[in-house]
């Protein structure tokens, strides 16, 4: 299997399966809510970039096709991205980033809970502040994601898709390790995430972005890590 589909059989983007792995699957808790947000908003550009909607080039973006793709999540940024952009050529790809990437978490979320994935619940902590959570409420679609990633980082078995492989390269990037293989340690599966991230799995338009997108959401994590510091 390449790719991880919900209960209607349509495709679940790769922001939704970086939520999907970040979600707590009992109490709906977002898990280093942080990183992946920069994991989620770099999962959806490079989801455009598959899609022929939008290029990455070194440090740029730039909107090619402003046509809807059809998928609520990926269009609605697609929008938003053209906004943004206030008709320049190309703008930084950290710089959307930043902008976007806790937006991006709610976004996702609230889609995986469209598709039934999740199960949307609201309450109040102390009675005041209103909180939500996203339980898990159709575990297949996860499985199936672990499966994938299980078979190109562990078990080696076949050669990633490059949908799988800029997965893991986004994963990797924003060292979430643990939330793609939570029995292992980070020096077990590192390795092999970074020789995908690094290999010619993908076509090289795609593999160039995968590339630059690694490093844009590298240099985002560490901008926010040092300014959080000090």
């Amino acid at each position: 299997m390449t790719e991880t589909t919900g209960a209607a059989g349509a495709v679940v983007t790769l922001g939704e399966e970086i939520m999907l792995l970040s979600l707590d699957d009992e109490s709906g808790a977002v898990r280093s809510r942080q990183a992946a947000g920069w994991a989620v908003a770099g999962g959806i550009l490079l989801e455009l970039v598959m899609a022929g909607r939008v290029t990455v080039t070194g440090k740029y973006l730039g909107v090619a096709d402003r046509t809807p793709t059809g998928e609520p999540l990926l269009d609605g940024r697609l929008a938003l991205m053209d906004a943004w952009m206030k008709g320049r050529s190309k703008r930084r790809v950290a710089d959307w980033l930043t902008r976007d990437h806790m937006k991006a978490v709610g976004a996702a979320v609230e889609r995986l809970a469209e598709r039934g994935l999740v199960a949307e619940q609201r309450h109040k902590v102390m009675g005041l502040f209103p909180v939500r959570r996203y339980p898990e409420s159709d575990g297949s679609a996860e499985r199936a994601l672990r499966a994938r990633l299980n078979a190109a980082v562990l078990d080696k078995a076949s050669e990633p898709d490059e949908r799988t492989a800029g997965l893991i390269a986004l994963l990797h990037a924003a060292k979430l390790h643990s939330l793609a293989f939570p029995d292992l340690s980070r020096r077990q599966v590192a390795p092999r995430m970074a020789e995908i991230a690094a290999g010619e799995w993908a076509a090289e338009s795609v593999r160039l972005a995968i590339r630059d997108m690694q490093a844009a959401v590298i240099a985002a994590t560490a901008a926010a890590t040092a300014a959080a510091v000090s």
